[in-house]
């Protein structure tokens, strides 16, 4: 029977209906339970988990039931695992033990950097409680006596060791057939057989001292709070209370908007550069000054023709966006990317070894339950040297090819939508292009939501071994998807808006429609008007999203559970029944999205839009408070899973970095005009007329032969002048010469700025060392196992290491 006095790990909650009482020849009949079961499977699987369960070994405690509605009950299942469970997951999952003590290092360079030039450093604060640090190896049953701490059983296993252990016996419990993936509690979830399954939060206190605060008040006080905005955040007590998956997001967002403060005052100076500047614009005066001297072509086939001053105001303000000074920044923004994800290797390199990650992915991690349930046959690892279930390479090539094909018509519709809508307001000038781009907003959102579900199915199918390749596979599917949703319209406004418009006479066409030009004032003013509505506005909708529908969603768990408690609303709810009123947590990918997509808009369009890293480093302030009091006081604890790196989101950020300077060759008129100043005049004289071109003599515009100017390198015959190639070939170079520049700094900061420092190279080598040596006789084994091995702490497991549930307490007590 269970112990009156185990501890709670896990809870798992269901929900039942009960039918009305009925009356029953003038007698009321007792009320009984609903049968829910859909196709009579619900209850079966129920029971047959709970089965299964019980022979893996949790310790299972009473249910908990409420019962004062007459109308549902609430079943709650907590969930525990005793010593002996502990251990041998403890050994078959690889979870590092302490072999030694040592100071806790501080993870912020700047705080150095300030503490070395005798700066008060603003941004500190005593947090209380930090975790210790410790040299570290994978556990060991036969070696317990050489950890640290295992003379106390109670406290041995950390409160995030014990979830993640009930967690991964509950992924593996099977409840069905396995060839039919009837197994684990995530499925059981989706069924809608359990309500919920959750690790329990620390219990709130009343005021005590700092000193005595539990981990979760400790987040809240110096964490959650809006006012330790301008704090560092303390990763260590977030890697405690949530694993380090979650604390390396954190981290990252951290890293990533600390470095965008320089970016941020550079980008501003540089619009504020243009705002001074913008009246000695010579290009811009030209055209103010113009009158009526170019009568400009019709920009559709209904307009009438136009004088050129007529965009005077729109000419001043391109400049703000279109000036040396943007160039500048742009090439500035493309080296602070490759620097930053450099230096993030760098700093993620440090955290994974802190927090025991550093080869987490290569060695430790096991293969997904739904993959080991549904994988046809068995192979050798060839790390370990352990039979694992294997899906066959070819297989799952093939699989993953058939999700490619099904993928790329969603792709193509995208830009087409974007330039229908665009076509069908184009007399509409600057407003129906905001209306538009709101419009294609919208659709952007509606959208993700819809790809997002089936980019999830896709990558199940494709069963990928780990669960970290099956999220890469998901992320690098949304991610795809998602560029295209969010970049195509700027995309096209940038590189084919007025690309291939024709001249008077002989426009272009497309389903016998004229080719969209860009409007009065340029590309590069439309590009800026939609950059900020799509970064911005796609900003500020998710940060209302966090915060009000989270609240929508608490609100409404505790109405329902309210009623269901009814009379007993004035009592104190237990611990389990409050974190069932929260909502469940949902996970860290839309959050990674969030950023990446930011961070692709501030470096690949930074030159038609200054400011952008100034709204980053806003929201992105806002953002981590946020999802700080969302995790901490919002979310049921999220079972705290272990991670290496952000994953597939780095690659993603590398590309992105690096095709950056197309913009300033293609739509800036930045290399135009510096190719005229070399050959015509440096200070900008006749600019305007020099990039305007004659309609041939056989326009007729209105019904009357009408000699209008339109805007282009192009003769009176309408053939392309020798200035258009020059300048083509001056696009081009600029794009390969800025590339090779990029690279080659890319490759020098990598040579100047090891991944790994060297002081934590020293530490590697010690922990290496010591796990060496408490494992002195286990050496054998460790050879046997993998004779190639180069780190003597791998995680070499036993041939009793199986993907399959453990074996029960009374199976493993009869064996020993």
């Amino acid at each position: 029977s269970p112990l009156p006095f185990a501890p709670a790990d896990f809870v798992l909650v269901w929900e039942e209906k009960v039918r009305p009482p009925k009356k029953r020849r003038g007698k009321l009949a007792a009320p009984k339970a609903r049968d829910d079961r859909p196709g009579g499977h619900r209850e079966h699987w129920k029971s047959k988990f709970l089965n299964n369960l019980r022979d893996a070994g949790p310790l299972l405690l009473p249910p908990q039931e409420e019962t004062p509605s007459e109308r549902k009950t609430i079943h709650y299942l907590k969930l525990s695992a005793p010593w002996d469970v502990l251990v041998y997951y403890a050994e078959e999952l690889c979870m590092r033990a302490p072999l030694q003590a040592q100071p806790n290092p501080d993870q912020n360079s700047s705080a150095e950097v300030l503490r070395q030039l005798r700066i008060p450093n603003a941004l500190h604060q005593h947090v209380p409680n930090k975790p210790p640090d410790y040299y570290t190896c994978a556990f060991r049953r036969s070696k317990l006596d050489k950890f640290l701490g295992s003379d106390s059983r109670d406290s041995y296993f950390s409160n995030t060791q014990r979830h993640c252990i009930v967690s991964e016996i509950l992924a593996r419990t099977v409840y069905g057939k396995r060839k039919r993936a009837e197994i684990g509690i995530n499925r059981l979830l989706n069924e809608r057989v359990y309500a919920a399954a959750f690790p329990l939060h620390e219990t709130p206190e009343s005021e005590v001292p700092d000193e005595a605060l539990n981990p979760r008040q400790v987040l809240y006080r110096f964490w959650a709070q809006w006012g330790c905005w301008y704090r560092y955040q303390p990763l260590d007590h977030i890697r405690e209370y949530f694993g380090e998956k979650i604390a390396i997001y954190f981290a990252w967002l951290g890293f990533y908007t600390a470095w965008l403060l320089p970016a941020a005052a550079v980008g501003t100076v540089v619009f504020l550069a243009g705002l001074v500047a913008m009246g000695t614009n010579t290009p811009a005066q030209e055209i103010c000054e113009s009158g009526g001297q170019f009568l400009m072509c019709p920009l559709c086939d209904t307009c009438e023709t136009w004088n050129i001053s007529e965009i005077c105001p729109m000419a001043k303000v391109g400049y703000l966006f279109d000036h040396p000074g943007t160039v500048f920044f742009s090439v500035f923004m493309s080296f602070w990317a490759v620097t930053f994800l450099e230096y993030w290797k760098r700093k993620s390199a440090t955290l994974a070894h802190h927090w025991d990650c550093l080869d987490f992915q290569e060695e430790e991690e096991r293969p997904r339950p739904e993959f080991a349930a549904m994988a046809p046959q068995m192979e050798q690892n060839p790390i370990t040297g352990v039979k694992e279930p294997h899906f066959p390479k070819q297989d799952r090539l093939s699989r993953m090819l058939t999700g490619s094909m099904a993928i790329l018509p969603g792709l193509a519709r995208l830009p087409g939508r974007k330039r229908a809508a665009g076509l069908a307001v184009l007399q509409a000038g600057n407003i129906a292009n905001i209306s538009s781009t709101l419009v294609n907003l919208a659709l952007i959102l509606l959208m993700s939501q819809v790809y997002t579900s089936l980019a999830e199915k896709l990558t199940r199918w494709e069963m990928h071994r780990t669960q970290t390749l099956h999220e890469d596979a998901f992320t690098f599917k949304v991610f795809i998807f998602q560029f295209v949703n969010f970049y195509s319209s700027p995309f096209y406004v940038a590189f084919f808006k007025g690309r291939f418009v024709g001249y008077p006479g002989q426009y272009g066409t497309l389903l016998g429609l004229r080719n969209e030009e860009c409007g009065p004032g340029g590309c590069l003013i439309e590009l800026a008007q939609q950059l900020f509505i799509i970064m911005v506005g796609k900003q500020i909708i998710s940060n209302i999203q966090e915060f009000v529908i989270p609240k929508l969603k608490a609100w409404r768990q505790k109405r329902k559970l309210a009623r269901v408690r009814g009379a007993q609303i004035s009592q104190e709810p237990p611990r389990w029944e409050e974190d069932y009123e929260l909502i469940e947590c949902e996970g860290l990918f839309e959050e990674y999205l969030e950023m990446v997509l930011q961070f692709g808009f501030i470096t690949i369009f930074v030159a038609a839009f200054p400011l952008a890293p100034l709204f980053a480093l806003l929201n992105n302030w806002v953002e981590i408070r946020l999802d700080a009091q969302k995790f901490v006081c919002e979310y049921r604890r999220p079972v705290a899973y272990r991670a290496q790196d952000i994953g597939v989101w780095f690659l993603i950020l590398e590309v992105l970095a690096q095709i950056s300077a197309f913009l300033i060759a293609f739509t800036s008129d930045f290399l135009p005009r510096l190719l005229y100043q070399y050959e015509h005049d440096s200070q900008l004289q006749g600019y305007v007329n020099f990039t305007l071109a004659y309609s041939p003599l056989r326009y007729v515009a209105t019904g009357n032969h009408t000699l209008c100017r339109y805007k282009a390198f192009r003769d009176a015959n309408g053939n392309y002048t020798l200035f258009y190639w020059k300048l083509l070939a001056v696009r081009l170079g600029f794009i390969i010469a800025f590339e090779h520049v990029v690279f080659s700094c890319l490759r020098l900061i990598d040579w100047l700025v090891p991944d790994v420092p060297g002081s934590l190279e020293l530490k590697i080598k010690r922990e290496r060392y010591l796990a060496k040596q408490a494992l002195a006789d286990n050496q054998e084994v460790l050879l046997t196992v993998s004779r190639d091995s180069a780190s003597p702490g791998q995680c070499a497991r036993s041939q009793r290491a199986r993907v399959c549930p453990g074996p029960s307490v009374k199976q493993k007590r009869a064996s020993e």
